[in-house]
């Protein structure tokens, strides 16, 4: 069932994301090479509790962590530890907040110091295909409108998109209806209406869509090893389009 949200209730969320868009801003000056993933999930926990919230990925169905912290060939669920970041690599992290029983969600990919071209690229045509699919994010068009565009997207620029893992509606829950892939036909699914709040999440290979997942049973990985990247924006479809809930 799609819950659609009220104008407070949107509100709400945009404060959770809020304290999402300020943290990420703040842990992704801190992804340099010799930097541990644990630091920056630590990091990460102290400042969402510093600003009143909690996090909303700790303990969520058993996962360990506040972020989830992807390197390299990582897609996404990878879990903070001893791991050293080092120059060229490329981090995605992904962090949720709840405040006031409502909850934001957001993720970045950023370079550790100097990058090779094709990481660089990567990282371009992922975020660029997030902000194609939300402009699909208005009332009228149908869900896999979102879907088809990110697509088309990525797919022109010759890498793939993840289908294991989609976006999803949010609210006072993480996951809510409906799911929001990042591929498809245009024209089916549910049709966007207002009041209807979505996490959009290209997550996007440079090799073959092929995954696999590690023995600790969260951490997806390239099953060819090239390399992942993973944004993502909450937003709110509201009578005059689309409203980013995760910016600053």
């Amino acid at each position: 069932m799609i819950i659609l949200k009220s104008s407070r209730e949107i509100e709400k969320i945009r404060v959770s994301g809020g304290i999402v868009a300020e943290v990420l801003e703040e842990v992704k000056k801190k992804v340099t090479p010799g930097v541990r993933s644990k630091d920056i999930d630590r990091m990460a926990e102290e400042l969402i509790r510093k600003k009143g919230g909690i996090p909303a990925f700790k303990g969520y169905r058993g996962y360990p962590s506040t972020a989830c912290i992807s390197v390299n060939d990582e897609i996404v669920h990878g879990i903070p530890s001893e791991r050293i970041f080092k120059e060229g690599d490329i981090v995605s992290i992904d962090i949720g907040v709840i405040k006031d029983g409502y909850y934001g969600d957001a993720a970045i990919t950023v370079p550790v110091g100097e990058i090779s071209g094709e990481a660089r690229r990567l990282l371009e045509v992922t975020e660029e295909s997030l902000y194609k699919g939300i402009e699909k994010a208005v009332p009228g068009n149908r869900v896999s409108d979102i879907s088809c565009a990110v697509q088309n997207f990525v797919e022109s620029a010759g890498y793939s998109v993840v289908r294991e893992y989609v976006g999803h509606g949010i609210g006072r829950s993480l996951h809510e209806d409906p799911p929001v892939p990042n591929f498809g036909e245009t024209g089916k699914g549910p049709r966007i209406k207002c009041g209807m709040v979505l996490a959009i999440e290209p997550m996007v290979n440079a090799g073959k869509s092929d995954l696999h997942v590690l023995d600790n049973g969260w951490t997806a990985v390239t099953r060819d090893k090239s390399l992942s990247a993973h944004f993502e924006h909450t937003v709110a479809i509201t009578e005059y389009g689309h409203l980013i809930l995760t910016v600053l």
